[in-house]
């Protein structure tokens, strides 16, 4: 019985990577979210991991409230940096490999091809530069990572798809960002990618987003097409819309380093979120 260590089971990574190993007889996992484990304490963390020995640490816990990160900068580093910290530290000492999920706010989205592995970074905010220190505490502190970095995340809980459909029930337009293209990635695809590296030896950083890529705008239509919809979408500027924190323009990641180490393969968003639209 291989016994894994959830941080952030809540979250909407967490909750896919629950369901997805749910009728897996061979594994038993510790979910933690902050009530459980505070990540950022080492002490905490260490006392869970000598008594769990886990085979793994599935890391889903962060600060993604991009535009608090920038008012709460102590409290985003020591969730998005100090906590991969704390658990590399866990997993290097307990012979346990720690998967971390990491993200496209570590480039600064001026690219105008899909971002590889090895394309240097270069955030341009407060979650991005936190994120990142969190990626360089692993390389340094842990021996058997996976770091993978996603974006445009959505599953079960608060996220784009579900605020533009809340949206269409009182209005006849909405308006979204036009001009920011990354991919839309379900949480159940990306959980399907954390089971085709965890069980390998094949470590190292890799890029995990669904195929293909789109704007907000481009997202939000065929959200509301899917639906059957008749809510009409009107692209404005990044600078329209007027967020406090800094946001990539562009944040296509290709996944390079799976399709050279791997056989998997994401599902095109398209079909993605089409397959996540039945579920609700």
């Amino acid at each position: 019985m291989k016994k894994i260590i959830v941080t952030g089971c809540n979250g909407q990574l967490g909750r896919a990577v629950n369901l997805f190993f749910k009728d897996n007889k061979d594994i038993s996992f510790v979910n933690t979210d902050v009530g459980e484990l505070d990540i950022t304490n080492i002490d905490k963390v260490m006392e869970l991991a000598r008594e769990v020995q886990p085979y793994a640490i599935i890391n889903c816990a962060a600060h993604t409230g991009v535009d608090a990160c920038e008012t709460e900068y102590d409290k985003a580093f020591k969730i998005n940096a100090i906590g991969p910290r704390n658990l590399s530290i866990a997993a290097r000492e307990t012979g346990a490999k720690l998967m971390h999920i990491s993200t496209d706010y570590v480039f600064d989205g001026k690219g105008t091809r899909p971002y590889v592995e090895t394309d240097a970074t270069n955030p341009q905010g407060a979650y991005g530069s936190t994120k990142l220190a969190g990626e360089n505490f692993v390389k340094d502190f842990a021996d058997r990572y996976f770091i993978l970095r996603t974006a445009w995340l959505y599953g079960d809980g608060k996220n784009f798809a579900k605020t533009m459909l809340r949206l269409s029930e009182t209005n006849e337009k909405v308006r979204v960002v036009g001009d920011q293209f990354g991919s839309p990635t379900s949480a159940s695809e990306l959980t399907k990618a954390i089971n085709a590296l965890l069980f390998t030896e094949n470590y190292g950083m890799f890029h995990a987003t669904c195929e293909g890529s789109c704007s907000w705008a481009e997202f939000a239509r065929e959200v509301f097409r899917l639906a059957g919809k008749t809510t009409k979408v009107e692209a404005i500027t990044t600078e329209e819309f007027g967020a406090p924190a800094p946001r990539p323009a562009y944040s296509i990641l290709e996944n390079r380093m799976f399709k050279l180490t791997t056989d998997f393969m994401f599902a095109d968003w398209h079909d993605a979120i089409a397959e996540y639209m039945k579920t609700l």
